[in-house]
């Protein structure tokens, strides 16, 4: 006795991304490679799973990140334990200590793909996301944290986002960090019956993270908490104020941000967020920041680095919102055809006309010329080429246009000699 399969689903929070829509991330993925390449970024691909340990050590074993949301198993009880990659800063770094490639020069990277977090899945939220993550690791000076933010502005020019902000903010170095550190927990401790649950956890293992509270009844005490910037050191003051001066000779407006903080431990130095307020509660597009303590975190030589990630799915948000743009064709020609012999030629047909890059669709199966043209048209093609018994017989065949030319006309269908259907077709494609 058979029982009946359940349906399987995709799970929550990871989702498909089916034809009708993966034109628009081939879209966006080729106009990111084309301007990362402007600015002499090379590919770099580390794998989706890394010892856990590594993302512990990198990210912070007291972030949300590490504590709440990844994805971590062992294969067995005595194997090491694994994690899916929440983000690609850490993977990118160990596979450069471990290859050793800064060793001759400094060098500008960037990764893309899905990384993975266990989190509630909302609108601009869900588990299985994707990222672009640039690198540029071994560079220590102002220039390249401001041309990050520069490039940045540029991309938002090329898709045409106008609603999204810059907000910029220094952590400054260890010292000053620490110093820093102690003035927080007193403030906090003074205020501590204001402190959430998450707050009280957090005040002594990770206070700066308690300033960027969502929770309304702590943004007084938050916004009256000891400035980083007032620990900030001579050195730390001038890299910032550099970075500044080029953004301000660029024409980019920003906003400098006391309590942004990101939720990464490995930051130093600039941070920065690009945000929007089209995506409601989702308002950051954009992060990154100066991260010149990772290489030696993670067992590597002391290595200066900065970069910054963008969410995809949240960039094709605002792409959508800010433009309309149709879906391209499947394909440039469609070959239809009837009868056996008619359907062999139409695919040696087919592959001259791919010899000439153009994108060809012959009809699968046998069908009605009708129904045959009804799947020309849903295709886009411009171009049907039309493959009867009497074609075959005469060593013909028949082009008809499927869409208006370019002055708004139809053209007429024509017959001509199947070895000058090439030359046909590059009059009309």
């Amino acid at each position: 006795m058979s029982t009946k399969f359940e349906k399987v689903t995709a799970i929550r929070g990871m989702n498909d991304i089916l034809p009708g829509e993966s034109w628009q991330w081939e879209r966006l993925e080729s106009i990111l490679r084309t301007w990362l390449a402007q600015y002499g970024y090379l590919n770099m691909r580390t794998p989706i799973l890394e010892q856990t340990r590594l993302f512990a050590r990198g990210i912070g074993e007291v972030t949300d990140i590490v504590e709440k949301e990844m994805y971590t198993f062992r294969m067995s009880e005595d194997a090491e334990q694994l994690t899916m990659r929440p983000e690609f800063t850490a993977g990118v770094v160990r596979a450069a200590i471990e290859h050793n490639i800064t060793y001759d020069r400094p060098q500008r990277v960037y990764s893309m793909g899905q990384v993975f977090r266990h989190e509630r899945p909302q609108k601009g939220r869900y588990r299985q996301f994707h990222q672009v993550s640039i690198e540029a690791l071994g560079f220590a000076g102002p220039d390249i944290d401001a041309e990050q933010i520069i490039m940045l502005s540029r991309l938002w020019k090329l898709l045409g986002l106008k609603d999204i902000h810059l907000e910029l903010n220094s952590l400054g170095q260890v010292e000053e960090r620490k110093a820093h550190r102690e003035a927080l927990i007193k403030h906090l401790e003074a205020h501590i019956d204001v402190l959430d649950e998450d707050g009280k956890r957090r005040m002594y293992t990770n206070p700066l993270r308690v300033l960027d509270t969502k929770n309304p009844a702590m943004q007084e005490m938050a916004n009256n908490a000891p400035k980083l910037f007032d620990f900030l050191g001579e050195e730390s003051k001038a890299h910032f104020q550099e970075i500044c001066t080029r953004l301000e000779q660029a024409g980019i407006p920003y906003t400098i941000n006391p309590r942004l903080v990101r939720g990464l431990d490995y930051y130093n130095l600039t941070v920065f967020e690009w945000v929007t307020g089209s995506l409601g509660a989702q308002a950051t597009v954009c992060g990154g920041g100066r991260y010149d303590g990772l290489f030696t975190l993670l067992g590597g030589k002391p290595t200066p680095a900065v970069g910054f990630a963008i969410g995809l799915e949240r960039l094709l948000a605002l792409m959508e919102q800010a433009e309309s743009v149709s879906a391209p064709s499947e394909a440039d020609i469609y070959v239809i055809h009837q009868g056996d012999e008619a359907a062999r030629r139409a695919v040696q047909i087919a592959e001259l006309c791919r010899d000439q890059g153009w994108r060809v669709i012959v009809h699968a199966g046998s069908a009605s010329f009708k129904s045959q043209f009804k799947r020309a048209d849903i295709s886009g093609a411009q171009v049907a080429l039309i493959l009867g018994e009497a074609e075959v017989k005469e060593g013909t065949i028949s082009l008809k246009p499927l869409r208006l030319a370019d002055n708004g006309m139809m053209l007429e269908q024509v017959t001509v000699s199947q070895d000058a259907v090439v030359a046909e077709l590059q009059k009309r494609i």
